[in-house]
């Protein structure tokens, strides 16, 4: 038998082999310890062999010495990196009070805006309204003059309207998007156009320079102004139930007429009147009318063949009325506790 195949070389290469894996994988200083303790402490199988040299043959004594010396040496040292390495980690669970109950894991969810842009274009979809898109950088002609809107209009003023350069603003609601539709199809049309606008407003309880804004808009044969209370009541029924009562007030816009702001009883005080509804009972969700033909003609339309009617609305007003939330700035400064209510 040769010194290199000698038993007690062969079990201290062993030993190292295992010793350097269970350091490896020690999970905590716990762990690491236990380790020291089976392969390094004095009852360990390494100290049992160091005790037997002394029983070897001569010749290989130093042999087995040495192997031994240098398996310890390399264990000491992989135990001291392993322990630099689990060492912060043991501070940081040192620093958690585990007395403390869990935190419900946050899952994500739909922001109240979007749940009420959902269910609005899927309320539409049941009349037979689709989705529509487009620009939210547009041109002046597009989010004006082919919607009847004089470029003297107050609505027109950059104090009203950010410019980009001449011609060009960001559309300051999604009507365009009507215009464009009319331009690329023949009647009859039927689109619910949801998407964000951009004003000059000021960011107070009622109202953001940048929010979402839902147009619709129906062309066909024999529209009416019947067909179209019809449409606006058979969506307010469907999206705050049958207890909320609905009314037309006339109203003006360039592009509709006759034209008419349509109301809710106010749901925080039930019709009776707090400042929610400014003391009238009632809160105003949309603006709508009958398409005015000078809009029709803007887009090639005969306006004695067709007819129509356009609504448009804030979601973010009408999730509000739907939760009584009293500040629209809750609905997009409010951390994630808030809206988990909603979810």
């Amino acid at each position: 038998m040769t010194l290199s195949s000698s038993p007690l070389l062969e079990r201290i290469k062993e030993l190292e082999r295992e010793g350097l894996a269970a350091i490896k994988e020690a999970v905590d200083l716990d762990a690491l310890e236990q380790s020291r303790v089976r392969f390094l402490g004095r009852r360990g199988p390494l100290a049992s062999v160091m005790g037997s040299i002394s029983s070897a043959p001569p010749p290989e004594r130093p042999l087995v010495g040495k192997a031994a010396n240098a398996a310890k040496k390399a264990l000491a040292e992989a135990m001291e990196a392993r322990k630099a390495e689990l060492a912060p980690k043991r501070r940081r669970l040192a620093s958690v009070d585990g007395t403390l109950p869990g935190r419900k894991l946050w899952a994500g969810g739909i922001h109240p805006i979007t749940q009420v842009m959902d269910e609005i274009c899927g309320i539409f979809s049941e009349l037979g309204f689709t989705r529509a898109r487009g620009p939210e950088v547009e041109s002046v002609h597009y989010n004006f003059t082919a919607l009847n809107i004089p470029l003297d209009h107050p609505a027109a003023d950059m104090m009203d309207t950010f410019y980009l350069e001449d011609g060009v603003v960001l559309r300051t609601h999604t009507s365009p998007v009507q215009a464009r539709v009319m331009e690329a199809h023949k009647p009859p049309i039927r689109v619910v156009v949801p998407g964000l606008a951009y004003r000059r407003d000021s960011f107070d309880p009622g109202h953001a320079p940048c929010f979402e804004q839902i147009e619709g808009l129906a062309v066909d044969e024999g529209v009416d102004f019947v067909e179209f209370r019809a449409a606006i009541h058979h969506f307010v029924n469907a999206f705050f139930g049958p207890s909320v009562e609905c009314r037309f007030r006339p109203s003006f816009y360039p592009f509709t007429e006759p034209s008419a702001e349509v109301d809710v009883t106010c749901t925080v005080c039930a019709g009776s009147g707090c400042p929610t509804c400014k003391r009238t009972g009632w809160v105003t969700i949309m603006g709508s009318g009958m398409v005015d033909p000078a809009v029709f003609e803007q887009v090639g339309y005969d306006p004695e063949r067709w007819t129509g009617y356009a609504f448009g609305m804030g979601p973010a007003r009408i999730a509000m009325v739907r939760h009584g939330i009293p500040d629209m700035r809750l609905l997009y400064e409010a951390d994630v506790e808030f809206l988990g209510q909603f979810a």
